[in-house]
């Protein structure tokens, strides 16, 4: 938390400092998509002495410097670039700031990011369509494992408005490590994925609770213990919110659960400790394969912070192996995901390779992309339409 509140600090002043120089008369129109797909990024600093843009998904360099124009406006233009959801932010003269002229940002448990989507012809799967759209709904409840008031999102499908009288299976999607509960439907486009999918008919209706991945009480055992209260918090609190005051399936053939990150650990953590209730899994970019701080025999550290280092399959599960092919408890479906340059990678191999030995053969599926959204929104489009068939 004290990292994520340096960052924020930083941030904050950073876009102070800007916002402490003139400013210009007109309206600054930042990033301009063109029909060609290059983008034209501005920032009014008349007073900064430099300032590059920090576009990672763009092809090396991944900081680019800015021309300063002689109303003070510095800008520089890239691409073209595929259509995708790209993040970006700028360096002031050292300080990293936002786009003040771009409302969209990323949020999470600080200002990460400026977001810029690029339209695809014809539009991509996560592309708002003109098609039949559910709804998102945020609600707060009493979470006794923590004894504080949390939210969660709330996702429905066209059809439970348009079939008043259906019940619907659920999915429930959790967020990965610093995010917030609205994540999937704001960075993940959740919504708007299975809009698409719905309407194409590749996926079966249904409803996608988004629960709060983050423990904000104290408790041992790091990444495991986390575990133990959002399972308790799933099943005292969530599950039985969710099925009363919503039209769903409640049995274990129209329940599944999914995550990305960190939210892969809290998946493979309950869902593998309660196949009774959960017949779909899917993992996206989980560390707890390893590959998160420096796993178990690996030369190095694989990334992406503290978490569960080795693969520790009996610890998650007493007696996984056993319940991934028993015909009572197997699941229909146990999907991992991961991103072809994510240092997570070589660990979900191994995991896989595991699994295999002992008889069990996940399906498993990498996308273009390291641990960032663009392969979690892929890995949603693709899970989706497996499930409840």
């Amino acid at each position: 938390m004290q990292v994520h509140l340096k960052v924020f600090l930083i941030a904050v002043a950073a876009v102070f400092q800007v916002l402490a120089q003139p400013q210009p008369s007109r309206r600054l129109v930042s990033p301009e998509v063109q029909p060609d797909r290059r983008i034209t990024f501005r920032l009014a600093a008349p007073k900064a002495l430099e300032v590059q843009l920090r576009f990672p998904d763009y092809p090396d360099p991944r900081t680019h410097t800015m021309t300063k124009g002689a109303d003070g406006v510095w800008s520089v233009t890239l691409g073209p670039v595929e259509p995708e959801i790209y993040t970006y932010s700028y360096l002031v003269d050292g300080l990293m700031t936002l786009d003040l002229a771009n409302p969209d940002i990323k949020l999470g448990l600080a200002l990460d990011a400026s977001v810029v989507e690029v339209p695809g012809t014809p539009a991509r799967f996560d592309q708002l369509r003109n098609v039949p759209h559910g709804s998102v709904n945020m609600h707060s409840y009493q979470a006794t494992a923590q004894d504080r008031q949390r939210a969660m999102y709330i996702y429905v499908p066209p059809q439970y408005y348009t079939e008043p009288s259906r019940k619907f299976p659920v999915l429930y999607l959790w967020h990965g490590g610093g995010g917030v509960e609205s994540d999937w439907s704001r960075d993940g486009r959740a919504a708007i994925i299975l809009d698409n999918l719905i309407a194409e008919k590749k996926a079966v209706p249904m409803i996608i609770v988004m629960p709060n991945n983050n423990v904000l009480v104290p408790v041992a055992g790091g990444a495991f213990g986390s575990s133990g209260v959002l399972e308790k918090e799933l099943l005292n609190d969530i599950m039985p919110f969710v099925e009363k005051n919503y039209r769903v399936l409640a049995n274990r053939n129209n329940r599944a659960i999914a995550g990305l990150s960190a939210g892969g650990g809290t998946t493979m953590n309950v869902g593998m400790r309660h196949l009774e209730l959960f017949a779909w899994l899917g993992e996206f970019s989980s560390g707890i394969f390893g590959g998160a701080g420096v796993a178990a025999a690996a030369a190095v550290p694989a990334g992406g912070g503290a978490g569960y280092g080795a693969w520790e399959p009996e610890k998650i599960a007493p007696g996984i192996y056993q319940n991934l092919v028993s015909p009572a408890r197997k699941p229909r479906v146990f999907w991992m995901s991961v991103g072809t340059e994510d240092p997570r990678l070589p660990f979900h191999k191994q995991a896989l390779e595991d699994f295999q030995k002992h008889g069990i053969e996940p399906t498993f599926k990498t996308y273009p992309g390291a641990h960032e959204w663009k392969v979690w929104r892929h890995s949603l489009a693709e899970f989706a339409p497996v499930l409840f068939r």
